[in-house]
Parts: C-alpha cells; sequence; structure tokens
C-alpha cells in the first residue's frame, strides 16, 4: 500500500545558467531517493550521510521560484514526499561581436544538412538520464589555472545574431592537453561542423561536458575516463576566431556554466 508524507519545502538558490546540488539527509530504511524537476526524473545517489543529485538551471530560465520534489521511497514500500524550490535569480550576460569564415554563418544546403542532422544527434544525447556512472568527486577545470569568462554572451557572428554562448572558452596553445573534468563515459567523440573535433562525457544524472574545437582526439566512444585523463588537445577547427577550448556543461539538458559546477561544494 502507497503512503505518502508531505514535508515543509526546502529552497535553493541558483543563478541562471548554473548548476545546484541537492542533499537529502539518509534516514534508516531509505532505499532510493529521485528527486522531479522540469518534468524529469533526476536520481541521488547514495553519499556519506546523505542522498545528493544535481539540477540544472538553464541560462534561459525564468528568474524566480521553481517547484521540485523529492521523491523517498523506504524499504517497507513507503514513499514520502519532501517539497524542494530553486529560487532563480537574473544574471547579465554581454554581448559580443565575431567575425568567422562566412561558410559558418550563411550555410549551404549540405552543410545546413549536416548541422541539423549533428545537431539533433547531440540534443538525443543530452536527453538520456544514467545512472551507473555517477559524479561522485568534483568536478575539475579541463585546462588547470585556466578561468573562462564568456558564458551566457550574446553572440553577433558577421552582423547576425545567434544563440547564446553556452560555454565557457579557456584560451591556451594549439596542443595543450585537455582533462576530463569528472569520470565519464565517452558518448561522442568525432568532428562536428561548427565544433570541430568534439568529446562529450557522460557523467550520469544527466550530466554532460562537451570539449569542442579540439586539434586532436585521444579517447573512443564507448571508454570510461577518470577525472583528469586527457581527452584531446587544443585546437581551431570548427567555427573559431583562433585556437582554444570551448568546454560546454549540460545538465538536464539545461545550458549551464561550467565553473559553476567546479564551484559545488564538496561536503561529502
Amino acid at each position: 500500500m502507497l503512503i505518502t508524507f508531505v514535508f515543509a519545502a526546502v529552497v535553493y538558490t541558483a543563478n541562471q545558467g548554473s548548476a545546484v546540488q541537492v542533499k537529502i539527509p539518509n534516514e534508516p530504511h531509505l532505499k532510493s531517493v529521485q528527486v522531479i524537476w522540469q518534468k524529469k526524473r533526476v536520481p541521488a545517489f547514495h553519499a556519506g550521510n546523505a542522498w545528493m543529485t544535481i539540477l540544472g538551471v538553464d541560462l534561459d530560465a525564468n528568474p524566480g521560484e521553481h517547484p521540485a520534489e523529492a521523491m523517498l521511497a523506504m524499504d517497507d514500500g513507503r514513499v514520502e514526499r519532501r517539497e524542494i524550490a530553486v529560487n532563480v535569480v537574473a544574471r547579465k550576460f554581454p554581448t559580443s561581436q565575431l567575425n568567422v569564415d562566412e561558410q559558418f554563418v550563411e550555410l549551404g544546403k549540405a552543410d545546413l544538412g549536416r548541422a541539423n542532422r549533428e545537431s539533433s544527434e547531440t540534443e538525443a544525447i543530452y536527453g538520456r538520464m544514467t545512472t551507473d556512472v555517477v559524479p561522485d568527486e568534483r568536478f575539475t577545470v579541463p585546462i588547470p589555472g585556466t578561468r573562462g569568462t564568456n558564458f551566457g554572451e550574446r553572440r553577433i557572428f558577421n552582423g547576425e545574431p545567434r544563440a547564446p554562448h553556452s560555454g565557457a572558452d579557456l584560451h591556451a596553445a594549439t596542443g595543450t592537453p585537455v582533462h576530463a573534468t569528472n569520470r565519464g563515459r565517452v558518448v561522442l567523440a568525432k568532428n562536428l561542423f561548427f565544433t570541430g573535433n568534439t568529446v562529450i562525457l557522460d557523467h550520469g544524472l544527466g550530466i554532460y561536458s562537451l570539449y569542442a574545437h579540439l586539434s586532436r582526439i585521444d579517447v573512443k566512444r564507448g571508454a570510461i575516463v577518470k577525472n583528469g585523463e586527457i581527452v584531446g588537445r587544443v585546437g581551431a577547427t570548427g567555427r573559431v576566431t583562433a585556437p582554444h577550448l570551448h568546454w560546454g556543461m549540460r545538465v538536464q539538458g539545461a545550458r549551464v556554466d561550467p565553473f559553476s559546477l567546479v564551484d559545488i561544494d564538496d561536503n561529502r
């Protein structure tokens, strides 16, 4: 018989385009936890004295309070429901103007078809929710010592407005090693039209990292990589103006600042 208990809401605060860590204290007979967020069921994993998961707030999310719910399944069949809310705070993003090769702005029929197919492929990847690998270590910067500042920029290419910049650009010389931000599975490792040589890692719970414009790819699809393992080298492939690493993170499909994951408190 299903019995549901309701507890007072816990409110978390997050900026537009950031990740937020949710912690549910462990208790006797607690078997599993899921968080309902943006119509998705996000699993939590047991770590120390708590169950934890990470939720994504998209860079275009509306400011204000957004409801969520934690479902606690007990080993005797009871389900306890905990109300959660994420208070989204508005963030101001700059605008930048860039000049690139015209083929990356006004696409021909063949290039447009390719770009659309690749967009569908990557969006399908970001829609998957896996749990066999979970982010139980701290996230790290793929090029140690660098700090990108252009996440969320409203970009104008050759005078044409385009989608906001959904990652952080880390500037480094061609050939600089690029390290995995966390343990994960390689789910894509190939050349794409806009992002050039690209690697995508699945970290579990709907969390994905993307490494773009690489001069070289050093991993194969299906491989499990460790936190800090080299996945490729900095380059200037795809739509770029100079060599750099475009480092992107998606959390349950939400476009988030990668550094918001690095900055998550590791109190485990």
